[in-house]
């Protein structure tokens, strides 16, 4: 299993409605994806500016595949990066 852990943070908070519903859809993409095991979304309750995505995939190589994808392609890279500060985690998943 492939386990990455992104933390964003919004860079003007008049696009944290925008980001919101970009990730929301992404994350609908994401998981119909072959080799998505989990794609989960989160915002923050105690800064409106931060979101973070959890996603869980059969192998890096799905992973892979998926940067190559609508969900990435479309909304992730053109729409969300350009307006957020990106911390990526590749983790492992100790429980």
């Amino acid at each position: 299993m492939f386990c990455i852990n992104v933390l964003l943070k919004v860079k003007d908070s008049a696009d944290v409605t925008e980001i919101a519903g970009l990730l929301t859809e992404a994350g609908r993409l994401s998981r119909a994806e072959p080799g998505c095991l989990r794609f989960e979304v989160f915002h923050s309750q105690s800064d409106e500016q931060t979101f973070l995505l959890c996603e869980r995939w059969q192998s890096e190589a799905a992973w892979q595949a998926h940067r190559q994808e609508q969900a990435f392609t479309q909304i992730y890279q053109p729409k969300v990066l350009p307006k957020v500060d990106r911390m990526p985690h590749i983790s492992t998943l100790l429980a």
